[in-house]
């Protein structure tokens, strides 16, 4: 793993230094582009934090857009990131690990990408800061897409359409994999959700369920909150509440899977054992559509993960200190709160998601 975060830092800085620099104006054609956040983030966290030197453009979504379906990043040209970040499974992958070009798989599930532009950190690991570094990594992963990002380029270059295409967004038609990450970075900064059932009903719409749908959910709600004495799943430590839409800290977590480690998860990237065994907390958003659930897929099921935090919880040295009812297993939710809490988890599902026709393929 260190050599490989080693290779991708020398990639990064050997293309950087060897890219033209440019200065994206409206004079070359470049148009602004204007995020249209769904109310609830724009309400209650503002907008996301976009990098001074990657600003979104309409060219610039759109060549991302398009590399994003496209074969060409792969080795063989038989896969794209969309291979294992599908619109239908919240572009995410069903499968419990992704399978690569030739034929291996993974060792880690692949997360759904859900309103990214707030976060600092990427991967289960964290082992990216940024967006741009992120969409490095899986073209030149040997188990992924196995491509070198030199003939990557040379494919793009050599195209009848890419060219023109980077011209028009970065005002330069000589390619390299900084700007092919800057491309692919603006487009997933547009995969934003935040019209669930539960979203409108705290915008006080409709939320398309009954009345007694409706009091189930905001019940749930509550069971998400409240803390195991008072009969809880004591949730929102990791996952927020209605003052955090993205339903995620964004932060790393040992939530008690193994009492023992086969991956060391944040600690292997920052060597720090006391790292060991955590995650990044995924969002909540759009569960129906991204299962199996974890960073290794183990549960197939809502209903398997509510076992999980209700009874299933494993001690371990890194445990983190928010899994305060490890020593009873769990949470012990019952039969009735735990309907509840599925309804809830459930009213997080944004099927405008993933129809959105501009986030399928061009």
């Amino acid at each position: 793993m260190l050599k490989f975060i080693f290779i991708l830092g020398f990639l990064v800085l050997f293309f950087h230094s060897c890219r033209k620099d440019f200065t994206p104006s409206v004079n070359g054609g470049i148009t602004p582009y204007i995020i249209d956040y769904p109310t609830v983030l724009k309400n209650r966290i503002g907008p996301m934090k976009i990098p001074v030197d990657n600003p979104m453009t309409v060219q610039g979504v759109e060549l991302g857009r398009k590399l994003f379906y496209d074969n060409i990043l792969s080795g063989n040209q038989t896969q794209a990131c969309a291979t294992c970040h599908a619109p239908n499974s919240s572009f995410g992958d069903n499968e419990k690990f992704s399978t690569g070009i030739n034929g291996e798989l993974g060792n880690r599930n692949s997360m759904p990408l859900i309103n990214l532009g707030w976060a600092d950190e990427y991967f289960w690991d964290g082992r990216s800061k940024t967006l741009e570094l992120q969409a490095l990594e899986p073209v030149i992963n040997p188990i992924e897409m196995h491509e070198t990002w030199p003939n990557a380029v040379a494919k793009l270059q050599a195209s009848a359409t890419y060219p023109t295409l980077f011209e028009k967004a970065f005002n330069t038609n000589i390619i390299d994999s900084v700007l092919v990450a800057k491309a692919l970075a603006q487009f997933q900064r547009t995969l934003l959700s935040g019209d669930a059932p539960f979203d409108r009903y705290f915008r006080g719409e409709p939320t398309g369920y009954s009345h007694a749908d409706d009091q189930n959910m905001i019940k749930g709600y509550y069971v998400f909150l409240a803390d195991a004495v008072s009969g809880g799943g004591d949730c929102a430590h990791c996952h927020g509440d209605e003052t955090n839409p993205l339903f995620t800290d964004n932060l790393f977590h040992n939530n008690g899977l193994d009492e023992m480690f086969t991956d060391l998860g944040l600690g292997a990237v920052t060597g720090n054992p006391n790292d060991n065994g955590k995650f990044k907390t995924p969002t909540l958003r759009n569960l129906l559509f991204s299962a199996p659930y974890m960073h290794d897929g183990r549960f197939q099921t809502l209903d398997q993960v509510i076992d999980h935090y209700s009874f299933g919880l494993k001690n371990s040295a890194t445990i983190d200190p928010l899994m305060k009812n490890v020593a009873n297993g769990g949470v012990q939710l019952n039969s009735e709160n735990r309907a509840l809490l599925m309804a809830f988890l459930i009213s997080l599902t944004d099927s405008s998601f993933i129809t959105n026709p501009y986030f399928q393929a061009p």
